[in-house]
């Protein structure tokens, strides 16, 4: 049997959702591993809905991320107050403004984020169970609500969102697009994905070690 691994996904879409990339190649890369996959997401309203054509907030429109969720799961999401760390090896969280508007408001506060209740709920009864997570792009973000003071973590290079990250109580290391950063002790894996990332190979090269290394852990 493979190992259980919880995709947490943000709604669709890079400006207001999960980015589908990254999501999609966290999808194949743990079919690659022989996982057994479950995806998740909050049953809540986006933060806004940005169309994707001109890059603006659509004021009037609203979208649920985890119906949108479905669109890339092809209908196969569960709402997040659902996971139990009971049921998983493991955890991995895509990136996308989502990632940071929908399962925090990292974007709006910063170092003053809050995190959602069911999401840190259950990445945090993970790390209780010494269970690998897995975080892409800005997901790092998250680090300290997660983790607490002193996990370690990487977005890439980008200065002032590191700046914010330790703001919170995480430490960021610097990383290049086609790596990752481990932080043993937390057995917690990230990668800058589409921090850095100027295409889909890119974005692929870091991410397959990411779910490569959180599988193995796990």
């Amino acid at each position: 049997m493979g190992k259980r691994v919880a995709v947490v996904l943000s709604g669709c879409g890079v400006y207001d959702g999960a980015e589908i990339h990254e999501s999609v190649l966290t999808l194949l890369q743990l079919e690659k591993n022989a996982a057994q996959v479950q995806a998740f997401a909050p049953d809540v309203m986006q933060a806004h809905v940005v169309n994707h054509l001109s890059g603006e907030v659509t004021e009037e429109a609203q979208r649920n991320a985890l119906v949108e969720s479905a669109r890339i799961m092809r209908g196969n999401v569960k709402p997040l107050n659902e996971a139990s760390a009971d049921d998983f090896d493991a955890l991995i969280v895509p990136g996308g403004f989502g990632a940071a508007k929908n399962l925090s408001d990292f974007a709006f506060a910063g170092a003053d984020l809050k995190v959602n209740a069911d999401f840190l709920d259950f990445a945090r009864a993970m790390h209780k169970a010494n269970k690998p997570i897995g975080l892409i792009c800005i997901a790092p973000a998250m680090t300290a609500a997660i983790f607490g003071e002193g996990a370690s973590c990487t977005i890439g290079n980008d200065a002032d969102t590191a700046a914010a990250i330790e703001k919170t109580g995480a430490k960021h290391i610097v990383c290049s697009v086609d790596g990752i950063y481990v932080d043993e002790a937390n057995k917690l894996v990230t990668t800058p994905a589409y921090m850095l990332a100027n295409s889909i190979v890119e974005a692929a090269t870091g991410i397959g070690k990411l779910v490569d290394q959180v599988v193995a852990m796990a």
